[in-house]
């Protein structure tokens, strides 16, 4: 079972937010949309209702944490962790818009695959 269509438009919609604010010069907006579609693809991972927490931060550190998730993943999730400098950038010349459309397209690839397995032990 893949993320369901209204938690894929919602992604959708963070994301080209997250592209408007980029093209208008807004890289820190650009950040936040590229966490909030994030938060929304880790909600559906873990099957969690959005108002379990309205912060992406505990669903990112809980990533970070999960040793069954692949490494690249819980890498990844740091780069959303991070701080950002007092000149307001990332201490990392990392695109978190193009992470989080990885990390989305992954968490959605396992939680395919969880589901086929689950369906082959049935």
């Amino acid at each position: 079972m893949s993320f369901g269509p209204e938690v894929k438009a919602a992604i959708v919609r963070e994301l080209e937010q997250g592209e408007r604010a980029r093209n208008a010069g807004n890289e820190a907006q650009a950040r936040v949309c590229a966490r909030r579609a994030v938060g929304i693809a880790l909600r559906a991972f873990w099957d969690e209702d959005a108002s379990y927490t309205l912060s992406v931060i505990p669903l990112l550190q809980r990533l970070q944490e999960t040793k069954s998730l692949p490494q690249s993943l819980r890498n990844v999730a740091e780069h959303f962790l991070m701080r950002v400098t007092p000149e307001f950038r990332l201490p990392v010349d990392v695109d978190l818009l193009a992470e989080a459309r990885w990390l989305v397209e992954e968490l959605e690839r396992l939680k395919s695959a969880e589901a086929a397995n689950e369906n082959q032990t049935d």
